[in-house]
């Protein structure tokens, strides 16, 4: 049964290399990786149930299926672009990096600023990825970074999503906490601690739902809600006053007062998704997903290490390519 929507990407990119015959030459004329753009064909393929290529160690040739839609393909990008054309330049979009100094998100946006230049790429910081996915699906923000698999099923069916990052996390502790000497803090160490985890944020009710999973059955209890702070002289503060330890990521911004420890023995994971409103079209989103796809394999973002630790339904999502 053919698909009540394609996305004008993966026509962009078929049709690339329809024109080429080649997908290197393809690849550098759409600014995007040859893996990336495999990946795209690949998936247009499997959503019309058609081979569109024949693809030999010398040469790329159009199938039958493929000299049919190509006619098709083109017109359909020909109206994108006349649509966009009388619009003018695309509006900017706007990028939940859900809160300042964060590693991962700016990482991301600051390549695809890289990748597409003419291009306006604005970060938001919504802190938690339920309250941006609410902003995204509204039409008020475009995408955002975070646990995927902790969004509600409403939620989840209205968005897309690509696995970005296994980041390890960590935990914040007071300086003269007795565990603020040790480089890195087995989770057996935190047995009888109360950690903060966002309880009773509406914001980041994955991240607690992340953090229970977690600390089930290692006697570690999810501290009761903190009042909401907003910016990291606010939470530093608020730390300071309450001297509960945090969980965190190991990309987490230094807090006045604390310390960030890695977490091991297992080494606890939080599974970090691009995500981004269903049928979303807009060359900027093109060039986030190809900064997010470039940047996880330089960093090996997406190697679960041996001893890692994540819940198995946020793996099966997490494992799920395109």
């Amino acid at each position: 049964m053919p698909p009540s929507h394609l996305d004008p990407r993966l026509l962009r990119g078929f049709v690339a290399v329809a024109e080429e015959l080649h997908f290197t030459r393809a690849a550098a004329r759409l600014f995007v990786a040859q893996q990336a753009l495999s990946r795209d064909v690949r998936r247009l393929e499997r959503e019309l149930g058609a081979e569109l290529f024949l693809r030999t160690t010398r040469q790329v040739t159009l199938t039958a299926d493929g000299e049919r839609l190509l006619p098709h393909a083109r017109r359909v990008l020909q109206a994108q672009d006349d649509l966009v054309a009388a619009f003018g330049q695309p509006r900017p979009l706007l990028v939940d990096c859900n809160s300042t100094g964060l590693g991962t998100p700016r990482r991301v946006l600051e390549r695809a600023r890289e990748l597409a230049p003419g291009q306006e790429l604005m970060a938001r910081y919504e802190s938690g990825l339920t309250g941006a996915a609410v902003e995204v699906v509204a039409g008020r923000l475009d995408a955002s970074f975070g646990r995927y698999a902790g969004l509600a099923p409403a939620l989840r069916a209205a968005l897309e999503h690509q696995p970005v990052r296994y980041e390890p996390m960590a935990v914040l502790l007071p300086e003269d906490h007795r565990l603020a000497a040790r480089a890195r803090v087995p989770l057996a160490e935190l047995a009888g601690e109360q950690v903060y985890a966002g309880a009773g944020n509406p914001r980041t009710p994955e991240w607690t739902d992340l953090a229970r999973r977690l600390f089930e059955g290692r006697g570690i209890e999810v501290a009761s809600p903190h009042p909401m702070a907003v910016g990291n002289e606010e939470f530093g503060r608020i730390m300071a006053k309450t001297r509960t330890p945090v969980l965190a990521v190991v990309d987490f911004p230094a807090m006045p007062g604390s310390v960030r420890r890695p977490l091991v023995d297992p080494i606890p994971l939080s599974p970090i998704s691009l995500v981004w409103r269903k049928g979303l079209v807009h060359p900027a989103l093109d060039a986030l997903r190809e900064a997010a796809a470039q940047v996880a394999a330089e960093e090996g973002w997406l190697r679960r290490p041996e001893d890692g630790w994540i819940p198995a339904n946020d793996a099966k999502i997490m494992s799920v390519t395109e």
